[in-house]
């Protein structure tokens, strides 16, 4: 998952460091009666543009389910090194065969057995408004002594990096 990122702002840059190499995600969208849904995804890339591609079970006529994706946020978790990723932004539904093929990987086949062609498949791009971040890079034994210490004063001791990365400026729409 990563991307050649020369002629975007840093901010793209800086989140696909933080992303690459993790494939799976939470994604959280809105059901029908406005509740939050969320459910595992695999990020099938993270483009130039700094957009994530996901595949997507969507029948291309029903022009109402693709509001369920007008706004998503994406929530990464890497445990094993404490960093927690935050990303809200827009969806788009997209049905470009081509684009569909050159993104196919057969570990998709079980949801989408009639492979790249499946009617049913779309593409789901989304575009980041924003990031945000947490990541504590010592070892668990280091947090967790960070943890305790945090405790006992009341005041956040070496819990580690929190940002929030602001959207990143795109071009007006012609």
């Amino acid at each position: 998952m990563t991307a050649t990122l020369q002629h975007n702002p840093p901010e793209t840059r800086q989140l696909a460091k933080l992303v690459d190499g993790k494939r799976i995600v939470m994604l959280t969208t809105f059901s029908p009666d406005g509740r939050l849904q969320s459910k595992p995804m695999t990020v099938l890339a993270f483009d130039d543009e700094g957009c994530f591609w996901f595949y997507v079970e969507h029948d291309a006529q029903d022009g109402a389910a693709a509001q369920r994706y007008h706004r998503v946020n994406l929530a990464f978790s890497d445990e094993s090194v404490s960093t927690f990723i935050s990303v809200p932004g827009h969806g788009e539904l997209v049905h470009e065969r081509e684009r569909i093929h050159a993104l196919w990987t057969p570990l998709a086949k079980p949801w989408f057995p009639d492979g790249p062609d499946s009617p049913r498949l779309a593409l789901l791009k989304v575009t980041p408004d924003g990031a945000e971040y947490w990541d504590a890079p010592n070892s668990r034994f280091i947090r967790g002594l960070a943890i305790a210490a945090s405790i006992v004063s009341g005041q956040p001791i070496g819990v580690g990096e929190h940002e929030v990365l602001p959207p990143n400026p795109r071009p007006a729409a012609t």
